[in-house]
């Protein structure tokens, strides 16, 4: 580890000694390349740094981190990633994961770490497909996928992440892509900062078994008539002239000319308005919401615990392992 106390870090000091180890042009390069800046930028502490991982391609990810991390097992690094917040609460924590390791067996983890909102962040790489097992179609896959594990097409309707997050009561939700360092780094930052769980769904290229599934709404070609970006304070307007809006009618959303077009909060307390542009994922002709869906305040699961620890401290003192185990209702079996 670098001695933070005497050393400007760079983005090299969060380069670990480990061969990286993804397909040539995996997605997964530029999420850990900015990642790797971010924390140098944002003047992170290795020695204070987390990474938790599940099983799948991105849970490679701890190992090329100069920072602690565990690489635990499938779909329950939320579970992992609890006991290390809750036992050493000046940790910085990230989880790692995809969408089958989250959204398939981890899918009870997730849920219950976003409803406990534990003072974690979460990056969830979403590539639609099973990567590390060979190309399955995964939880996110659209209807008719067809893969080595559905010749025929997928008949299973997919997650929607963003709707997954915000239906658990996440006090913070965005999404942003893999290959836009510069919005990319904006999330992180501003997850990173939230206190309480942070969830980001990053759209994450494979190259091999889903090639360039996003491009018909991230390419350059038609980005700026396919997204729009969520900015909290700044109207929902998109196009390459920014010359589109959109506004909430009592049916959801509706374009608009730029004047009418609303201005983002995403601090508001229902969760209505996240979901409603977080339904524009199932038309295909309308923009594919990025940046920043809901950022509330509530309860911490991780500070409410140690409240209690020491509520019972003070009323009781430190105690003993023997007198809890001895203490209340006891049973001697003859």
């Amino acid at each position: 580890m670098t001695d933070t106390a005497t050393t400007t870090l760079t983005k090299k000091d969060f380069v670990s000694d480990q061969e990286v180890r993804w397909c040539p042009g995996c997605g997964d390069y530029a999420i850990l390349a900015a990642m790797q800046k971010y924390m140098a930028d944002s003047g992170a502490d290795p020695a204070n740094t987390v990474f938790v991982s599940g099983i799948g391609c991105s849970s490679r990810f701890p190992y090329y981190m100069n920072t602690y991390g565990f690489h635990t097992i499938h779909g329950r690094a939320p579970a992992v990633a609890t006991g290390v917040k809750v036992a050493n609460p000046d940790l910085s924590v990230w989880i790692v994961t995809g969408d089958g390791d989250a959204l398939s067996i981890g899918g009870n983890h997730l849920a219950h770490i976003l409803r406990r909102n534990l003072n974690v962040n979460i990056l969830l790489f979403n590539n639609e497909i099973y990567g590390l097992t060979k190309g399955q179609y995964s939880p996110t896959s659209p209807v008719g996928t067809k893969k080595k594990s559905t010749p025929l097409g997928s008949v299973d309707r997919p997650f929607n992440p963003i709707a997954f997050a915000l239906g658990c009561n996440a006090t913070f939700v965005a999404r942003s892509v893999d290959t836009d360092a510069k919005h990319l780094t904006r999330i992180l930052a501003a997850a990173d900062a939230h206190q309480g769980t942070s969830f980001i769904e990053i759209l994450q290229n494979c190259v091999i078994f889903n090639k360039d599934f996003y491009n018909k709404v991230v390419d350059r070609s038609v980005r700026a008539d396919m997204t729009v970006d969520l900015v909290p304070g700044e109207k929902i307007v998109y196009g390459a002239d920014k010359d589109k809006g959109l506004r909430f009618t009592a049916s959801g959303l509706d374009t608009c000319g730029v004047d009418d077009a609303e201005v983002w909060d995403p601090s508001t307390a229902t969760v209505s308005q996240a979901f409603a542009i977080a339904q524009l994922d199932t038309d295909p002709d309308t923009p594919k919401p990025l940046g920043i869906f809901r950022a509330v305040d509530a309860q911490i699961y991780d500070e409410s615990v140690h409240e209690q620890v020491q509520e019972a401290v003070s009323a009781k003192g430190e105690g003993k392992i023997e007198d809890l185990v001895y203490s209340g209702d006891c049973w001697t079996v003859g």
